[in-house]
C-alpha cells in the first residue's frame, strides 16, 4: 500500500472512530460549528438568518475539507460526497477516492484487522451559512458543475462569499451521483427549481406599450415612434418572469458515464388569445420552453471529461457571458448584451492543465438551428413574417449553423469563497435563404428576366460573429465583460434589429422586391431584387448582411463583504450591480449608396437605427437562501444616423429616443 493511499484511509478511519467523542465535546446547547457552501450559479443566494441544515456527519465535512485543500478532491466532488444521506457519506467518500485512483481494492483489503472501524454516528446535520450571488437570471440552477467551497468545520467563514458570475453554460463538468434528488421516477433522479418573481415598473417613454425595454424601432416614413402628446410614461406589474424548471440525472453501469439533463421554461412568451380570456388576456401569460437537453459525460480520467450535449441550450456565441440585472425579459437585448437559445447538437472537452490555479481548458463545438431572427414587429407580416425569418430563411440555406467557444478557466483570487475566474471566445457562421418562386412574377416583367430565372430564383447572404468575454471574481468585486463584432447579429439581440441589405450599386432596370415563400417583402431588412448589371445581363441583387459592434462591462460589488457583515445575519445579502451596454451598426452599412434606403420608401435597405445604449444601477438584498428583494434604475436609449430627427418625442422631432425606467420587486426562489 502506497503512503499516500495508507494517509487516506488512516484519516478516514480515525475520523470515524473519534466521532462519537467528537459529538460528546460538541456544545451543551446542541449547536456545531457552521460549514460554509456555495450555493452554485444562476439562481443564487444571499446570507441566511435561519440557517439551512446540511445533510452530513461534521467529521467527514473535516476530513472533505482537508482533502479539498490538498488537492485531493475537487470542490464540487466534495460537495456531492456532502449531499447525500450521514449513513452513506462514508462510502461515497471511499468510491470517490477509489474512482479518482487514490486508493484501490487492495489497499482496503490491507487495512489492519485490529483497527476499530466504528459504525456511523448519527451527528445532527451542521448549520450552513449560504452566502452567494444576487438574483435568479437565465442560467443552470442547483447544479454539481458549478463552483462550490467545503470548508472545514473548526473555520466559520470570516466573510460572505464574493459574487459569483452568471454562467449559464459552466466548464466543470457534471458528477455522478451528484445530483441530490428530490424524488426518483424509477431510477432517474429529478430536482425541481425556478423561483417567483413579481416586479413593478415604471417607463418614462414604452410607446411600444411593453412591460420590458424593446429597442426604438423606426419603420418609415410614415410610421415611425412617435410617444403622442406626452413622452408616453407607462406603469406595470408582471409575474410572468417566474420560472420553472427540473435537473435530471440518468443511471448508468459505468463509474465513467454521466448521464444528465434539464427541462425549463417560463411564462414570458405570448398571452392567451381565446374567446373565455379576450378581454383579460392580460393576465393568461403562455408557458413556454426555454431549455430542453440532455448530455453524456465521459470521464477519461481525473483530468479529462469528455461529452456530447443534444437539445435547446443557450449559445456559445454570446451566451456565455451575461450580466446581472433585473429586467430578464429581454435582458438587455438590442442594448450590448447578445445571448440566444436554440436548438443544437454540442460536443465537447474539459481538460484540466494544473492544480496549482486550477487551470481549466474547454474547447466546444456545436451545430445549431439557422436563424435571422423574427420580424413581426417590423413587417406586420404577422405569423407569416415571423415564420419566414425565423425558421424558413435559415431552414432554406440547406445547411446548420456552426458555432464554436474556447474557455480558460482559473482561480484568479485564492481567498475563500471566490469562483474562478473565466476568459472566453466564440464565434459562429451561418447562412440564410430567400425563394423566390417563378409563380411571384408580374405579368410585366421583362422577357430578359423571364428567360434567364425561368424557374424563379434565390437570394442569400451569411451570418457571421466573433466574440471575446471576461469573467474575474475577486474577493472585493467581479467584473464581467463583453465585446462582440459580426454581420446579420438580429438572432442575437444586436446589430439595432437590422439583418439584411438588399446591394443595388451598379445595376439598372431594377425589378422587385418580389414575395417570398420565406415571408414576402421585408420593407424594413431587405427583399429579393433582379436587376442588370453593367454587361447586360439579367442578375439577383447580391444581399449583404448589416455589420455591427457592441458590449457591456458589469462590476459586481459584494456590500456585505466589504463591511464584514454577519455571515450568519439579516445584512449579509447586499450587493450593488453597476452595468454599461453598447450595440452598434458599422455607419458605412447605413450609408451606403447602393442601400435604397427604406425609410425613404425603397424596401431594401437596412433601418436607420445608428446605436442603442444602455446604463443600469441594481441593489440586491438577499432576506435568506430563498427570499431576495432588487430595486433597478436604468436608462435606455436609442439613437438615430447622421442626427436625423426623424422620431416624434412628445410632439416634437428628435434623433433620440429614451426610456428611464424603474423596476422592483421580491424574488422566491425554491
Amino acid at each position: 500500500m502506497s503512503r499516500y493511499s495508507a494517509w487516506c484511509i488512516s484519516s478516514l478511519l480515525v475520523l470515524v472512530t473519534v466521532s462519537p467523542v467528537l459529538a460528546a465535546t460538541s456544545d451543551p446547547s446542541g449547536a456545531k460549528s457552521p460549514t460554509t457552501a456555495n450555493a452554485g450559479s444562476g439562481a443564487a443566494a444571499a446570507a441566511d438568518s435561519n440557517p439551512i441544515p446540511l445533510a452530513g456527519n461534521a467529521n467527514i465535512t473535516a476530513l472533505l475539507g482537508v482533502l479539498v485543500m490538498k488537492g485531493v478532491l475537487a470542490p464540487a466532488e466534495a460537495t456531492a460526497v456532502q449531499n447525500v444521506t450521514p449513513d452513506e457519506q462514508f462510502k461515497s467518500l471511499v468510491d470517490t477516492l477509489k474512482r479518482k485512483g487514490v486508493i484501490g481494492s487492495a489497499d482496503l483489503t490491507a487495512t489492519p484487522a485490529e483497527t476499530p472501524v466504528a459504525p456511523m454516528p448519527a451527528v445532527a446535520p451542521s448549520p450552513v451559512a449560504v452566502a452567494s450571488l444576487a438574483t435568479p437570471v437565465p442560467g443552470r440552477h442547483a447544479q454539481a458543475s458549478g463552483p462550490s467551497l467545503v470548508a472545514p468545520v473548526a473555520a466559520p467563514p470570516p466573510h460572505v462569499p464574493a459574487i459569483t458570475p452568471l454562467r449559464v453554460l459552466p466548464v466543470d463538468p457534471p458528477i455522478k451521483d451528484g445530483l441530490n434528488a428530490a424524488f426518483k421516477m424509477g431510477a432517474v433522479k429529478m430536482t425541481p427549481y425556478g423561483f417567483i418573481k413579481a416586479t413593478a415598473v415604471y417607463d418614462t417613454s414604452s410607446p411600444n406599450g411593453d412591460d420590458f425595454p424593446f429597442v426604438g424601432v423606426f419603420l418609415s416614413s410614415t410610421s415611425i415612434l412617435s410617444t403622442g402628446p406626452t413622452e408616453d410614461p407607462e406603469f406595470h406589474l408582471k409575474a410572468r418572469s417566474t420560472r420553472i424548471g427540473a435537473n435530471i440525472e440518468w443511471p448508468d453501469i459505468s463509474p465513467k458515464i454521466v448521464l444528465t439533463g434539464r427541462v425549463e421554461g417560463d411564462f414570458e412568451g405570448n398571452f392567451s388569445e381565446v374567446d373565455n380570456r379576450d378581454v383579460s388576456s392580460i393576465r393568461s401569460n403562455a408557458f413556454q420552453l426555454r431549455l430542453a437537453y440532455a448530455r453524456a459525460d465521459f470521464n477519461a480520467s481525473d483530468k479529462t471529461d469528455l461529452y456530447f450535449e443534444g437539445g435547446q441550450d443557450w449559445s456559445l456565441f454570446g451566451s456565455s457571458v451575461l450580466p446581472n440585472i433585473l429586467e430578464t425579459t429581454f435582458l438587455g437585448a438590442f442594448y450590448g448584451h447578445i445571448w440566444e437559445r436554440t436548438p443544437q447538437f454540442q460536443f465537447g472537452l474539459v481538460q484540466k492543465l494544473g492544480a496549482g490555479r486550477n487551470l481549466k481548458f474547454s474547447p466546444t463545438f456545436a451545430i445549431m438551428m439557422p436563424s435571422s431572427g423574427q420580424i413581426e414587429k417590423l413587417g406586420s407580416l404577422g405569423l407569416q413574417g415571423q415564420i419566414g425569418q425565423a425558421e424558413r430563411e435559415g431552414a432554406d440555406s440547406g445547411r446548420p449553423e456552426v458555432e464554436g467557444r474556447v474557455a480558460f478557466q482559473f482561480q484568479l483570487d485564492d481567498a475563500k469563497g471566490v469562483a474562478p475566474a473565466q476568459i472566453l471566445v466564440s464565434g459562429f457562421q451561418a447562412r440564410r435563404t430567400s425563394l423566390v418562386p417563378n409563380s411571384a412574377y408580374p405579368a410585366t416583367l421583362p422577357a430578359n428576366y423571364l428567360a434567364a430565372f425561368p424557374n424563379g430564383f434565390s437570394a442569400s447572404s451569411s451570418l457571421y460573429g466573433g466574440q471575446l468575454g471576461i469573467q474575474l471574481p475577486t474577493r472585493w468585486f467581479t467584473l464581467i465583460g463583453s465585446a462582440y463584432r459580426g454581420g446579420d447579429l438580429r438572432f442575437f439581440f444586436g446589430g439595432q434589429v437590422n439583418s439584411f441589405a438588399t446591394n443595388v450599386a451598379g445595376l439598372t432596370n431594377l425589378q422587385g422586391p418580389f414575395s417570398t415563400l420565406d415571408g414576402g417583402p421585408l420593407a424594413a431588412a431587405g427583399g429579393a431584387v433582379l436587376g442588370t448589371n453593367s454587361a447586360g445581363q439579367a442578375v439577383v441583387a447580391p444581399q449583404v448582411p448589416i455589420r455591427s459592434f457592441g458590449g457591456f462591462a458589469n462590476l459586481g460589488l459584494p456590500l456585505s463583504r466589504w463591511f464584514n457583515a454577519n455571515p450568519k445575519g439579516h445584512n449579509a445579502g447586499w450587493q450593488l450591480y453597476v452595468d454599461f451596454g453598447k450595440d452598434q451598426v458599422v455607419n458605412r452599412d447605413l450609408n451606403n449608396p447602393g442601400f435604397v434606403a427604406a425609410y425613404n420608401g425603397g424596401g431594401t435597405a437596412p433601418l436607420p437605427l445608428l446605436m442603442g445604449k444602455l446604463a443600469a444601477g441594481t441593489l440586491y438584498y438577499k432576506l435568506n437562501a430563498w427570499c431576495g428583494f432588487a430595486a433597478e434604475q436604468s436608462i435606455y436609449a436609442t439613437r438615430l444616423l447622421d442626427h436625423l430627427n426623424l422620431y416624434m418625442i412628445a410632439g416634437q422631432p428628435s434623433n433620440e429616443w429614451q426610456d428611464h425606467r424603474i423596476e422592483l420587486g421580491p424574488v422566491f426562489t425554491f
